[in-house]
């Protein structure tokens, strides 16, 4: 997968906002996870439910499920290792190598959303 601008109506102005996303996929499924932790586009997301994504001149719309933090572990090591190099920094010290109750603990700090199209 790779990077995306997402855009996404903002829950207070009503005006489309974008932002540069991680897309990233596990078991057929497709996630965004935000490293920066409770971002305006993550509260954007959560009011507004969907969302789009783009990739030069082609967009795809889509509905976004935001993941429990229970289940977020081996999503959060996924995204490690794939994105770290780019956004490691964000995890304190977390790696893709962390053990479980590492991941675990910080999991409600990053929030992650299931998209599918819609």
């Amino acid at each position: 997968m790779g990077s995306r601008v997402l855009a996404v109506r903002g829950r207070t102005s009503g005006e489309v906002r974008t932002t540069i996303v991680n897309m990233f996929t596990h078991d057929g499924e497709r996630y965004l996870l935000a490293p920066r932790g409770h971002t305006q586009w993550v509260r954007n997301l959560r009011v507004a439910g969907e969302g789009e994504l783009r990739l030069g001149r082609r967009s795809e719309r889509f509905v976004a499920t935001e993941v429990a933090d229970a289940d977020k572990s081996e999503l959060i090591r996924l995204y490690l290792r794939k994105w770290a190099w780019e956004t490691g920094a964000f995890f304190d010290g977390l790696t893709a190598d962390s053990p479980e109750a590492d991941i675990s603990a910080a999991a409600p700090g990053f929030p992650v959303f299931r998209i599918t199209a819609g």
